[in-house]
């Protein structure tokens, strides 16, 4: 989980500080575009998660990530999340580095998918690129968020939030039931903390 720790830390700099992912962009040369077919096609189990199979079950495993948040990953889009409550609707990616992230909110690897039993997380951005998550902090529970991945459309319902320090694991940890996560910097602008948005599966 070494990685993944670097990940959370190197990520939450990222998102929030305003300049910081475009200064680091500039050293390091611009992000990859994204296809230029905007349909992308279907997100397969090998390409969505790293698993550990067992006898009978498979667990899910968040990926590792590069030291690098740039790191080549290709730039994936698969789908689309909205959330009325604060006027988003944002394409939705599938990385672990800025490459997918700095397009929009992005699913963390190796997490569930939405509407798939597990935890599916997702990291955006508040005060840089188009800043998707900007007022998740305006979330409260009973406010709905919806998944579009794959043709399935999967509605979430928000339960809490919580403030977390950067090297807080616990956040990309699965779960037995569908939920998910929303995370980004706390407070806008800084990267001492980060907002996390827990969600759950509404009953189809």
């Amino acid at each position: 989980m070494r990685g993944t720790r670097r990940l959370l830390t190197a990520l939450v700099a990222g998102l929030t500080l305003s300049g910081l992912a475009a200064v680091w962009a500039a050293g390091r040369g611009s992000t990859a575009a994204p296809a230029d077919n905007p349909t992308p096609p279907a997100l397969s189990r090998a390409v969505a998660t790293t698993a550990v199979r067992g006898p009978t079950t498979t667990v899910l495993r968040p990926v590792d990530v590069p030291d690098d948040p740039y790191a080549a990953e290709p730039v994936q889009r698969i789908g689309t999340m909205e959330i009325p409550k604060i006027g988003l609707r944002a394409d939705i990616y599938h990385g672990i580095t800025l490459r997918n992230i700095d397009l929009g909110p992005s699913h963390w690897p190796g997490s569930a998918l939405p509407g798939e039993t597990g935890n599916a997380v997702f990291a955006g951005h508040r005060v840089t690129h188009t800043h998707p998550f900007r007022d998740i902090d305006q979330l409260v529970p009973g406010d709905r968020v919806t998944f579009t991945v794959n043709g399935t459309t999967s509605t979430y319902v928000v339960t809490g939030h919580e403030i977390v320090t950067p090297d807080d694991m616990a956040i990309v940890k699965q779960t037995p039931t569908p939920t998910a996560t929303l995370f980004a910097c706390h407070p806008p602008h800084f990267a001492t903390h980060r907002y996390v948005v827990h969600l759950a599966l509404l009953a189809q």
